[in-house]
């Protein structure tokens, strides 16, 4: 994220241990004395920025663009973090410059995001910073009520956000409202829902002071037209009901039936959710057309300006952006025309689970005759899908770079993903498949120039998400996929099953829409499936598969524990799936990451995630 406001006046203190206590009483180095920062809003606005760079970019965080860790993606290094957690070893989320949960850096003013601080310790240091801005606001007696408001209303929100960042991987953890200087205790809370009700609690703090949009305020004209990464009321409302949505799912609320969603916290996820539609409904957001979609991920107006389009909600700090786009498009993509070691390739168990056919059904529902004649042929798998899948899979024959290749380079003019083919190799695809998600086709190395013309980056909360988030929890709360929520003020009043049929709209571009069939929308179980699926295809590659799969309780099953790879000849005669991996997954220890040893053992109260 480019932003050009006063620089951070406070630079961390380097910390080398991982547990609470090293980040949370610990006063930062400074030139300044609090009395300084807090005398004018641009000094204490250069303050809260920091906020922002502590926010883990996760596509490409500690050194390893290895964001993939449920059952989507396989990395072709055997020691990446991805493939460890594959093995059941999800201690190594504390290997140092591994992956986005600990990565041993301690400054979040690199402009280098993989030299920033990971989730634990990135999020422990932004509690700490949030709490001293809430704690010394009334020191601010020359701003105007408008800046106080929106310092404050930063402060609340990375309060709630870093402490959110925490518990999707960590589960309960204490909420932690003021500054620690002294001897503490921090008691684990008996249920997530606790602290998630105070999480809540500062998202609202945050809705209420947070504006729309910054480019419109007097505060924000320093920064005209570079506010679009920025904390809003929108961004605020989006987590707070995704907060209250992964509160309410089976993992968090202690069951095992995927089914049996926290109703009561669901009803509060939709209102929130519904804050941020009404916005929508006033022309502050919009969803992207199907034939510009590409926008929301890396086609941008102007040569690196952030993309996510009229969809983009929340995008997190970016840093140097040619280093961004370089490495998170080129590890999605063949090392071969990207000149990069390592490649992350799409499963085939994920990509035939959920990318369904051009009727709109999956393949299993195609298959199952239940719908009329099927239409999946497994000699010719790659015809007649969903045109999502075409959108955001390379699949063999595609083309992959713009610019005419000859001599020894033509052979990568076209993917050749068969066994044995070019691009099915150990740099490669290991799958079948590989992305274009990210990756503009003419981003090659033989075209690098052109590569400057977009920006590939990833966005933490889009339009989209909030869409199939509040039909998830609206279905949840009613157990009707054709119930509207009753929302006031909500013009467009949508159900469960208006948003798919909106999201199939767009996919189909208006033209023979398919219908989800009425057995299906009878069945509220069945329906539920639909939904996520439909989720899956739309969100897949944006780092919501591993917590998905997991705060639904569905992680353990064969479906979603074992990543297989399609196999096939050069001439497509015959197709087999192959397994890579029987992933070690078992209910409830790999579930949750383990706290480092230090952390458990530093007093009663603090116990360790179960199974470790």
């Amino acid at each position: 994220m480019k932003i050009n406001i006063i620089k951070s006046m406070f630079l961390l203190v380097l910390f080398s241990l991982s547990s609470c206590e090293d980040y949370l009483d610990k006063a930062p180095e400074s030139n300044l004395t609090v009395d300084e920062v807090f005398k004018d809003f641009d000094h204490a606005q250069g303050f809260v920025e920091e906020m922002y760079a502590m926010l883990v970019y996760k596509a490409n965080c500690g050194g390893k663009l290895d964001f993939l860790h449920g059952d989507d993606g396989w990395m072709n290094e055997w020691w990446y973090q991805s493939r460890q957690f594959d093995n059941g070893r999800l201690s190594t989320c504390w290997a140092t410059s591994v992956g986005f949960f600990f990565n041993g850096w301690n400054s979040a003013n690199n402009f280098d995001t993989t030299h920033r601080p990971g989730v634990w310790d990135g999020s422990l240091m932004g509690i700490r910073k949030a709490n001293l801005v809430i704690e010394n606001i009334d020191k601010m007696v020359d701003a105007t009520i408008e800046e106080r408001s929106v310092l404050l209303g930063q402060a609340y929100f990375f309060r709630a956000l870093f402490h959110f960042e925490i518990m999707q991987y960590w589960g309960r953890f204490p909420y932690i409202d003021k500054v620690l200087t002294d001897d503490y205790n921090l008691v684990r809370p008996d249920t997530y829902k606790e602290t998630a009700l105070k999480v809540d609690e500062d998202f609202q703090r945050a809705a209420d002071l947070l504006p729309i949009d910054w480019d419109n305020e007097p505060f924000g004209q320093k920064t005209l037209g570079d506010n679009k990464g920025r904390a809003t009321k929108g961004a605020a409302y989006a987590f707070k009901g995704k907060n209250l949505l992964v509160a309410a799912s089976p993992l968090m609320k202690g069951t095992t039936n995927t089914y049996d969603y926290d109703k009561e916290l669901c009803e509060e996820a939709v209102k929130a959710f519904a804050e941020v539609l009404k916005l929508d409904e006033q022309g502050v957001y919009d969803l992207v057309p199907f034939d510009r979609y590409e926008e929301v991920f890396w086609k941008v107006p102007t040569a690196r300006s952030l993309p996510g389009s009229t969809e983009s909600i929340f995008i997190n700090s970016g840093g140097n952006f040619w280093a961004v786009s370089v490495n998170l498009a080129a590890t999605l993509a063949d090392a071969q025309y990207t000149s990069n070691s390592n490649c992350i390739s799409p499963t085939h168990n994920f990509i035939h689970n959920n990318f369904g056919m051009a009727n709109g059904l999956s393949i299993k529902d195609d298959l199952s005759g239940e719908h009329g004649v099927p239409t999946y042929n497994n000699s010719k798998p790659f015809e007649g899908r969903d045109p999502r899948f075409y959108k955001w899979i390379i699949i063999d024959g595609d083309k992959l770079s713009d610019k005419t290749l000859t001599g020894a380079d033509a052979k990568h003019m076209y993917a050749q993903l068969y066994n044995g083919g070019t691009h099915r190799t150990y740099s490669g695809s290991h799958t079948g498949y590989l992305f274009k998600k990210y990756f503009p086709t003419y981003a090659t190395k033989w075209d690098a120039n052109r590569f400057a013309e977009s920006t590939p980056m990833w966005i933490k909360m889009r339009l989209t998400d909030v869409y199939l988030m509040y039909a998830e929890a609206l279905l949840a709360a009613r157990e009707s996929p054709v119930v509207q929520s009753g929302v006031t003020g909500l013009s467009n009043d949508l159900s469960a099953l208006d948003v798919i049929n909106m999201m199939r709209d767009r996919a189909w571009e208006s033209q023979d829409v398919p219908a989800v069939p009425n057995s299906i929308v009878a069945d509220y179980q069945k329906f539920m499936d639909e939904l996520r699926r439909e989720r899956s295809v739309e969100m897949c590659f944006e780092i919501h598969r591993w917590l998905d799969i997991r705060r639904w309780v569905i992680a353990h099953l064969p479906e979603q524990r074992i990543k297989t790879a399609l196999d096939f000849d050069k001439d497509h005669t015959i197709f087999t799936e192959s397994v890579l991996k029987d992933r070690v997954c078992e209910y409830p220890q790999h579930y949750w990451l383990p706290f480092s040893p230090d952390q458990t053992q530093m007093y009663e109260g603090f116990p360790q995630n179960p199974g470790w």
